[in-house]
């Protein structure tokens, strides 16, 4: 049957857009809904500052008169003016089991791509590593993470089947909480403790915690500037993710190293909160946000969602120390497993202190790019 595919130019379609995947995923058990109130604040050039410096489009994929697909295309000008790229990027790219709206939509943001100078689309990648990136390529039966892709295997087999390859795989690892430590770690918190240089912050309450949330972040743009797929935060951005996690995160889960007055280090975990998205729909009211909050109380696994060390002061065990302050928080609280969240392949500094453990990996999401003939 024809498809059809229609950009996105009204509030009546941007809805239809934001509302596909409930559709597409009726009777997915491990479907995790985004939290709408936060869709449409993403899709509001208004609020969402990265519209400012990207093009972008959407697109919708109809088959007799029905939606059935969607998809939206990035420029990151910034981002390749930084790499020296002509790239674009598709992203929430979902499809009901129809290989040839799949095609539709895939073929639609090559051509606007290729209209715009780009010679090449990788994807599934939003704006920046914040958003859900990459296809789960493995770990379909798991427990969602939040801000991570949960598409069904199809529509990794039929980007496959449109001449996208591999470009870069992240992976999660978990391990119970009651793993049995390695001495060499001991040992390095100990040695790192007895040189009484390094201070590790922690925290009772989300007010002692506030003002370190940017500096965080601003760590974050210095630490992470060489991963694939990022681009410094603006000020703007800094703030606007600061007022969005502050409300669900746990003072207890976020560690600090500091040297003098300089930060130089942190870790911050979430408890999965996956069951209270999923049990509300991704709907915040009437009572959306009461089965969130208990999620949050309730959950036995903490998702590590961020962490970090400055260049200069890596490779001295301060992730080792703060991961066994956070162990023992979590102890504590009663978690009894810890999930890591996406990793890149190559960060083999990272990977190799979760994999001394022995944690398994549990999921595996994977980022597709194809050329675009001609330009």
């Amino acid at each position: 049957m024809q498809t059809e595919v229609r950009i996105v130019n009204s509030r009546r379609l941007l809805s239809v857009f934001i509302n596909l995947p409930a559709r597409i995923h009726k009777g997915h058990k491990n479907w995790l809904p985004p939290i709408y109130h936060d869709e449409w604040l993403f899709f509001d050039p208004r609020r969402n500052k990265a519209f400012n410096y990207c093009d972008t489009i959407l697109a919708l994929a109809f088959s007799q008169g029905v939606a059935v697909g969607r998809i939206m295309g990035i420029i990151h000008h910034p981002y390749n003016e930084l790499k020296g790229e002509k790239s674009a990027r598709f992203s929430h790219f979902d499809c009901t089991d129809n290989p040839d709206a799949v095609s539709a939509l895939l073929k639609f943001i090559e051509n606007w791509a290729k209209e715009k100078g780009m010679n090449q689309v990788t994807g599934p990648y939003g704006f920046s590593d914040k958003d859900p990136q990459g296809f789960l390529f493995e770990g379909y039966d798991d427990i969602p993470l939040i801000d991570t892709s949960c598409n069904l295997p199809y529509m990794v087999d039929y980007t496959v089947n449109n001449g996208y390859s591999k470009l870069v795989d992240c992976l999660t690892y978990r391990f119970d909480i009651d793993f049995m430590m390695p001495d060499i770690y001991q040992r390095v918190q100990q040695r790192l403790m007895n040189t009484h240089r390094y201070t590790i912050l922690e925290f009772k309450n989300k007010r002692a915690l506030k003002p370190h949330i940017v500096p965080v972040l601003r760590l974050v743009n210095e630490t992470y500037r060489n991963l694939y797929g990022f681009y410094p935060m603006e000020e703007t951005e800094m703030h606007d993710l600061a007022r969005r996690y502050m409300p669900v995160l746990d003072p207890r889960f976020v560690k600090i190293i500091m040297l003098d007055q300089e930060l130089v280090g942190f870790v911050v975990g979430l408890s999965n909160m996956s069951e209270g998205i999923m049990r509300a729909k991704g709907k915040l009211f009437p009572f959306g946000w009461y089965f969130i909050l208990q999620s949050l109380n309730n959950s036995t696994q903490l998702d590590l969602m961020l962490g970090a060390v400055k260049p200069g002061h890596q490779g001295l065990g301060l992730e080792i120390s703060m991961g066994l302050r956070l162990l023992e928080s979590a102890r504590t609280a009663g978690i009894r497993t810890i999930e890591t969240h996406l990793i890149l392949e190559s960060n083999q500094r990272m990977r190799a202190v979760i994999e001394r453990i022995n944690a398994p990996v549990v999921k595996r999401f994977r980022v597709f790019t194809k050329k675009i003939p001609g330009n």
